[in-house]
């Protein structure tokens, strides 16, 4: 073999293994998804993340022909389950669903994570007020009568919450510093255990979403008195805002949108976004998540990222207000 023929010999053979695996990534990309994907969840089954969760992995799992599976991870307010998701192989099987308490990075001293840089907001796929309730052994039918009965007797009521720094929490926080009243926090792992503690009596009050609330409430196990954002919940039509019932100016908004870990190749990204979009437009879904009290969205990335930025100093300024010290 002559010099030229060997040199030829060896410059194929390095094009063919530079080519082979982009052709493989390119051929995998294609192909997705080609096993079942993971829907990790910060907070235990039940709550609102869970369940909207749940609704969209179904409607992905109907279009896709694979399973879309949700994975509770539960624990550091939803930090652990982002955590595991901003860790994960970038290949698009693994995604987070989110609420807005991952877009207060200033309640944590040091985050394993960095919601800017880790993730790739994937969809908002919907807004979820939550619900101020009671336990029904408390003599209150109103935002105004709890006002009163806190200012009558501070300290001497409890909350609870899916977490300390959860939107549950900051919520009643910016309840009780625009009304200047003054309750002790009794922090949960998640939405669904902070209801089971309300209706057992360990706690009188707490923000909840609707969605987790509505059974109880028709049940009767709780009494809904507000609604924390500014307009009436269609599910909850004769419960009124909490701004209208008495707190001038009151809002805090929860969400949920979908986040894949950052690296996942664009067609990836694309063909989920796609096709969230296309479920949240579908009449029985929307119908579906607005009877359970959520008000379903589904955007796109860019539209995603942008709300997530403006979310972020907002919830900063709440907890600043509070005084809620990192943790």
């Amino acid at each position: 073999m002559t010099r030229g023929q060997l040199g030829a010999c060896i410059a194929a053979t390095i094009t063919c293994s530079t080519i082979a695996p982009i052709a493989v990534a390119q051929d995998s990309t294609s192909k997705f998804p080609s096993k079942s994907v993971r829907i990790v969840v910060g907070f235990g089954a039940g709550g609102g993340t869970d369940l909207a969760a749940r609704a969209i992995g179904q409607k992905l799992t109907d279009t896709f022909g694979t399973s879309f599976i949700v994975d509770n991870r539960p624990g550091a307010s939803g930090n652990l389950a982002g955590d595991i998701v901003a860790k994960a192989n970038p290949d698009g099987y693994t995604m987070l669903m989110a609420n807005s308490t991952i877009a207060i990075p200033s309640l944590s001293i040091k985050l394993p994570f960095d919601i800017r840089k880790d993730f790739i907001p994937l969809s908002l796929v919907a807004l979820g007020p939550s619900v101020l309730v009671v336990h029904p052994s408390i003599a209150v039918n109103d935002v105004k009568g709890l006002i009163a009965l806190a200012k009558a007797k501070p300290k001497s009521l409890s909350f609870g919450s899916g977490g300390v720094g959860n939107v549950t929490h900051l919520a009643m926080e910016l309840l009780m510093s625009s009304a200047g009243i003054e309750m002790v926090h009794i922090p949960y792992k998640g939405g669904a255990p902070s209801v089971v503690g309300l209706i057992s009596g360990e706690v009188q009050t707490l923000f909840t979403s609707i969605p987790t609330a509505l059974p109880q409430i028709n049940a009767g196990k709780m009494r809904a008195i507000g609604v924390s954002i500014s307009k009436r919940n269609v599910a909850l039509p004769n419960v009124p805002t909490i701004a209208e019932a008495g707190v001038p100016g009151y809002y805090a908004a929860s969400w949920y949108g979908l986040l894949l870990p950052a690296g996942v190749p664009k067609p990836v990204v694309e063909s989920l976004s796609k096709e969230i979009v296309t479920a949240m437009k579908v009449p029985a879904i929307r119908d579906g998540m607005l009877k359970q009290g959520f008000e379903p969205v589904g955007d796109t990335p860019a539209e995603f990222k942008k709300f997530i930025g403006e979310e972020i100093p907002r919830w900063e300024k709440v907890v600043k207000n509070a005084g809620i010290k990192p943790e």
